[in-house]
Parts: C-alpha cells; structure tokens; sequence
C-alpha cells in the first residue's frame, strides 16, 4: 500500500508538469524576444499573402498566421519597452489591416493594393528594428 501510494503521487506530480509545461508553450512559434519574433510575424504574414489561390496549404498558413497575429499583439501592446517603438506601431497598423481583412472577408484573394501596403509597411518595420537595436 505504502509503494502505491507513493507511486501514485509521483504519477501526480509528473501530470502536473507535464501540464503545466504544455500549456506555457506558445503554438504559434513566438519565443518572447521581441525582434526575433517580430521578423517571424512578418515573415509568416509574408508567406500567408503571396500564397497563389490554389495552394493546398493556404488554410493552413491563414491559420497560423491569424495565430500568430493574436500572440503577437496580446504580448507586445501592454509591453512598456516595445510598445511604443515605431516598429511596434507599424507592426500593429498592419496586422490590424489583414486581420481585419481575415475577418471581413475570410479566405478571398487579399487585393493587390492591400499586399502592396502590406509589404510597404513591413519593410518599415524592418528597418526600424534595425535603427532601433
């Protein structure tokens, strides 16, 4: 009875990590390093508006992408260092513009002149993450 017990609770204890280590980890990619995970954003969101129409995995990148635009926005708004970077703000302009988009209009083809403001405003970010480190 006694080894019973004792197993049970390591059984337990095991769980409890195992859970609580699952549910920490982020399953869209972003590891908290703000210009790392800024340029991954882009780089996702990049890959999710050139998609050709007929690719077999557009849901797919939409998903992720949506995913990541949700992390990335929930970490970064309330964060005092990053927050209030223009790289930040740029970064928050366009990703409420193809969220909304998303939103708006599900899985239609992103317009030209939206891409084309996309890619403007990404490259912006881009160099202000480099002017900014």
């Amino acid at each position: 009875m006694n080894i019973k017990s004792y197993i049970s609770r390591l059984l337990a204890l095991v769980l409890v990590v195992v859970i609580g280590l699952v549910g920490c980890s982020s399953p869209s990619g972003l590891s908290g390093n703000y210009g790392q995970d800024t340029l991954t954003v882009i780089g996702t969101l990049t890959q999710a508006i050139d998609q050709p129409e007929d690719a077999p995995n557009k849901a797919d990148i939409q998903s992720l992408a949506r995913q990541q635009i949700n992390d990335y926005i929930s970490r970064y708004r309330k964060d005092t260092k990053s927050g209030g970077l223009r790289s930040f703000t740029t970064m928050q302009t366009a990703v409420n513009a193809l969220a909304g988009y998303y939103t708006a209009y599900g899985s239609r083809p992103i317009p030209e002149k939206l891409k084309a403001r996309l890619k403007q405003e990404f490259n912006i970010v881009e160099l202000s993450l480099k002017k900014e480190a």
